[in-house]
């Protein structure tokens, strides 16, 4: 029974982890799973780590940075860390002991240093394994971040042991104050591999790309020693709702993919959750869903309305011709297209179809992935590598994926290549600088920022990681002032460089150069985050939003049962909340009785997305 994997054993704290691509579902599994045990008994602390958090939302109470009791659920209690709060907290636990030791100008020094892009994963790793060693808790479930960022956090302690070991400066902080932090950072570790204590569990959907992410992140953790517990398979078609042959159709395709997945992870442990005809909020439905995984409870679902003739249709407004041509075209020689939003929401098939599109107009087209979870070579059918490479079978699309490795390496060869005049000493520092776990971050920004040369494509498409990090991404820049000339090198290079962001944040900021477009389907959660997100833009950046794609719509000629009836009326009113909320041109993407994937699969996708049928 999978509840033995989540039950603390004795007296020591169980901890529960939650993972996968993003959009699965994980925040709803670890939120019943909180509440269930809670319910049981157990003092349970729920923790988010992820940048677009939402347990307030599921909640519907604000939680926030602060340890917060969740009303009317004894024993349950929740976190959702602010990585610019923990950053802040982080930093005054390096300088504060620091002060009356050191003079304003060395306090200075350490301040720029911790003002570098590692700061705000260490600061939330920081926070995080604060609540790995409190014996006030039964249980502490975490409510990780998408899957690609997750094992980079997880990774990093043990690639520190280095850095920790240095004496010097680094971008952490002062070697010597770090000593401590390095003994948390291994127990730490110790705890997440011992599964006596750990339970790692992957929630994914019976979808193709949700299969190779979680794949593919469970061998990471793997090489780090840390085993995946069980798998939990969240919004299976029932089989009672699929009354015509569009349903039929798709519910078939899932089946063979229920069986890869079986196939894929022959010795884990999988519970298979079905898509319910509303959204999970409140404690009471998520106590109904933990009872269903780890009780066998299948008669709690909510699925309890049978088939009728009943439908409610979306109404498909003026907006709905909106042409893409028209809004995508470049305008003065070029265009860059974003497309971003909360994970699972299908931005890589948006942003294929929109590239598709755009190169069969006659516009040189390149689409780039900034996604470590990114599955544009499943979409296509062929290799996506570092570098652009041509579509086969479309003259004038090309694709890349950036490999943060290898633009680590290239960064490094150019940095080095630019201080090879300089003295041993400053080779040496900067070595040092480039071992750092920052420097492949920048690496990968600046491999971003190269796409913005003129480059001879008249559209570059990027199909960017998870909302949080793309807002993270965009922010970054701002915060290595101190850091981007690495400490060492010289004033040129530092120059130029900070002269080379200025210049892509402008054309970002420019609407005739750059157009952001929000994906997201019909639900609260994916709209509100996109909101939040596009404000943000615009608030911090001074990017505005270009125009919302919506994902996922019910086909009006299927699906005529109380059921999807059901669901059709909740996308109606988030359609419609949706158009309030951002006010800006919207294109419509329908649900599809298969995965997108190969050039005329996308083509069809992409007459129906901008209005041409």
């Amino acid at each position: 029974m999978l509840k033995h994997q989540i039950i603390p054993n004795g007296k020591e704290v169980r901890f529960i982890f939650f993972s996968g691509k993003g959009g699965v579902g994980k925040s709803t599994m670890s939120c019943a799973t909180a509440v269930w045990l809670a319910k049981a008994g157990y003092k349970t602390l729920l923790v988010t780590t992820d940048p677009a958090p939402n347990l307030s939302d599921i909640f519907g109470q604000a939680i926030g940075h602060q340890v917060t009791p969740i009303l009317n659920i004894e024993n349950l209690h929740a976190i959702e860390i602010d990585p610019d709060i923990a950053s802040e907290e982080y930093r005054e636990r390096i300088v504060g002991p620091l002060r009356d030791l050191l003079d304003e100008k060395n306090l200075e020094i350490i301040k720029e240093q911790l003002n570098s892009p590692c700061v705000e994963e260490v600061a939330a790793f920081d926070k995080f394994i604060e609540f790995m060693d409190d014996p006030s808790y039964d249980v502490v479930v975490f409510d990780t971040a998408p899957t690609g960022h997750t094992i980079r956090l997880l990774e990093l302690p043990s690639g520190w042991t280095d850095t920790l070991n240095q004496s010097a400066a680094t971008c952490i902080g002062p070697g010597a104050s770090l000593q401590t932090a390095k003994v948390k950072y291994e127990k730490a570790i110790d705890y997440l591999q011992d599964r006596n204590r750990t339970s790692f569990v992957f929630v994914l959907k019976p979808e193709n790309s949700s299969i190779l992410e979680t794949k593919r992140s469970a061998e990471e953790l793997s090489k780090l020693g840390i085993a995946t517990s069980f798998l939990i398979v969240n919004g299976l078609l029932p089989e009672e709702a699929c009354t015509d042959d569009f349903f039929r159709k798709k519910k078939a395709g899932e089946e063979r993919i229920i069986a890869r997945i079986e196939t894929e992870f022959p010795d884990l442990e999988k519970v298979y959750y079905p898509l319910q005809d509303s959204e999970v909020t409140g404690t009471e439905l998520l106590n109904a869903v933990a009872r269903f995984v780890y009780e066998d409870k299948k008669d709690e679902t909510g699925i309890k309305s049978s088939p009728s003739r009943s439908a409610v249709f979306f109404n498909q407004k003026s907006y709905r011709k909106l042409n893409c041509h028209d809004m995508l075209k470049p305008t003065n020689g070029q265009r860059f297209i974003f497309f971003t939003g909360k994970g699972g929401v299908g931005k890589s098939t948006i942003a294929s179809t929109t590239s598709l599109y755009m190169a069969d107009q006659g516009y040189k087209t390149l689409i780039v992935t900034t996604d470590p979870a990114s599955h544009l070579h499943d979409i296509f059918g062929q290799a996506i590598n570092h570098e652009p490479t041509k579509i086969n079978g479309v003259d004038n699309l090309y694709a890349a994926r950036i490999d943060q490795r290898q633009a680590l390496e290239e960064y490094k060869e150019r940095i080095l290549e630019s201080v090879k005049d300089q003295s041993e000493e400053t080779k040496r520092s900067v070595e040092e600088d480039l071992n750092s776990p920052c420097a492949e971050e920048m690496a990968a920004f600046e491999k971003f920022m190269s796409y913005f040369d003129t480059n001879g494509y008249d559209i570059t498409v990027f199909d960017t990681a998870p909302t949080g990090h793309t807002l993270r991404l965009l922010e970054l820049p701002t915060d290595w002032k101190g850091f981007i000339d690495l400490g060492t090198l010289t004033k040129q290079t530092s120059e130029a460089t900070q002269n080379k962001y200025a210049d892509v944040i402008e054309k970002m900021r420019n609407r005739d150069k750059s157009s952001f477009v929000f994906v997201m389907y019909p639900e609260y959660t994916p709209m509100i985050e996109a909101w939040r997100a596009s404000e943000d833009l615009k608030k911090q950046v001074g990017i505005e939003t270009a125009m919302v794609a919506v994902n996922y719509i019910l086909p009006k000629d299927a699906g005529n049962n109380a059921f999807f009836g059901k669901r059709r009326k909740q996308q109606e009113k988030y359609l419609g909340e949706i158009e309030e909320r951002f006010n800006k041109p919207m294109i419509f993407a329908h649900l599809l009785d298969h995965e997108p994937k190969g050039l005329a699969a996308l083509r069809l996708m992409g007459q129906d997305m901008c209005g041409l049928n």
